[in-house]
């Protein structure tokens, strides 16, 4: 149904609203409705998020099967042979590097797709929010060049941690996009008392700490992503994988301030909810490590704190994103003013 935002310049149309997405007419398929390019634009959304968490779970595969040199050449897997073949010699792993090589290239198709469908559909939403929209693409071409350079340079641990930690990135901006997208069309407002949001800055920052220092923890152990003589990092794992530990601690303390900040101040519901599933999530991979830790890091369970890696990305990703919004305030009138009345800065030209 037609919603009372403004027109977009140049196309003399107003966007519709069906479900939590607004969406733009299509001059060229005058019958595809508001329903049905709303449904269009929710799936791609969701595939794309969910692809960006997906490649940084098949590239830990090959790590952790030994898998990285299962394909000695790239973009070809063998010299004058694009596609892997099996051999008694290296078994099922050119398979398994290939497949994250395909899982790029699928990551690719569903970027371009965001692209399109938010410049064609989604342009009332802002050039903040288009500029947005293109950073999939933009990542996932500059992870298959780093990618490259990996399988070339043979794995060396400076440049296959950097080739882990864009993927997170990847994950953070496609929640933020998601989430953006789903916004209502009035002025943005603070969804938290400002206090909230001096928190959440620290928090982030502490989850990005976490993220690194997890990546050199997994770059001094024994998963260095193939069974020969691979480089690793000339650092002690021991005191690394407590410094990981005690930045997880600092992170938590922070969510855990943030949470009683949204808790008291009568923040929106979303943001409260937001932050208490990654609460959540963070308690479930903090177990998750200390288990892999005294287990002595046993494949299976490190693929597990892969997972919970994705998902905390996402999960702070998604706090920081709900904390401003759209959204009339619960129980008033869009036009009148919401519960945190605070006004914030326009995202970029409309």
């Amino acid at each position: 149904m037609p919603t009372a935002a403004a027109p977009v310049a140049g196309a003399g149309t107003r966007p519709e609203r069906h479900g939590r997405l607004t969406t733009l007419p299509e001059p060229r398929l005058p019958g595809l409705g508001a329903a049905a390019r709303s449904r269009i634009v929710a799936i791609v959304l969701w595939a794309n998020l969910v692809c960006q968490m997906g490649i940084i779970l098949t590239g830990g595969l090959v790590r952790l099967t030994g898998s990285g040199l299962g394909c000695s050449t790239w973009p070809s897997c063998e010299p004058g042979q694009f596609t892997p073949r099996y051999t008694p010699e290296s078994g099922i792993h050119p398979f398994i590097e290939f497949g994250n090589r395909t899982m790029t290239g699928l990551l690719g198709i569903v970027a371009v797709l965001v692209l399109i469908v938010t410049w064609r559909w989604m342009r009332h939403r802002g050039r903040a929010f288009l500029l947005l929209a293109a950073v999939p693409l933009i990542g996932t071409i500059a992870q298959a060049l780093i990618g490259a350079l990996v399988v070339i340079l043979h794995l060396h641990p400076g440049l296959v941690s950097p080739h882990f930690l864009i993927s997170p990135l990847l994950v953070v901006a496609s929640t933020v996009l998601l989430v953006r997208a789903m916004d209502e069309e009035g002025p943005r407002r603070l969804a938290a008392p400002r206090a909230a949001v001096w928190v959440y800055a620290p928090l982030a920052a502490a989850g990005f700490v976490v993220l690194v220092l997890g990546t050199i923890v997994t770059g001094t152990g024994p998963h260095s992503g193939d069974s020969g003589d691979i480089t690793r990092l000339l650092i002690n794992p021991v005191e690394i994988a407590r410094a990981h530990a005690a930045a997880v601690w600092v992170f938590c303390a922070l969510l855990v301030a943030l949470l009683v900040i949204l808790l008291k101040g009568r923040a929106d519901r979303a943001p409260r909810r937001a932050a208490i599933v990654l609460l959540l999530l963070t308690a479930l991979q903090g177990v998750i490590g200390y288990v892999q830790y005294f287990a002595g890091l046993p494949a299976a369970v490190v693929f597990l704190h892969l997972i919970g890696a994705a998902l905390f990305s996402g999960g702070i990703a998604w706090v920081g994103a709900e904390l401003v919004t759209r959204r009339p305030a619960a129980g008033t009138d869009p036009a009148a003013p919401g519960e945190h009345p605070e006004p914030v800065a326009p995202e970029g030209t409309r």
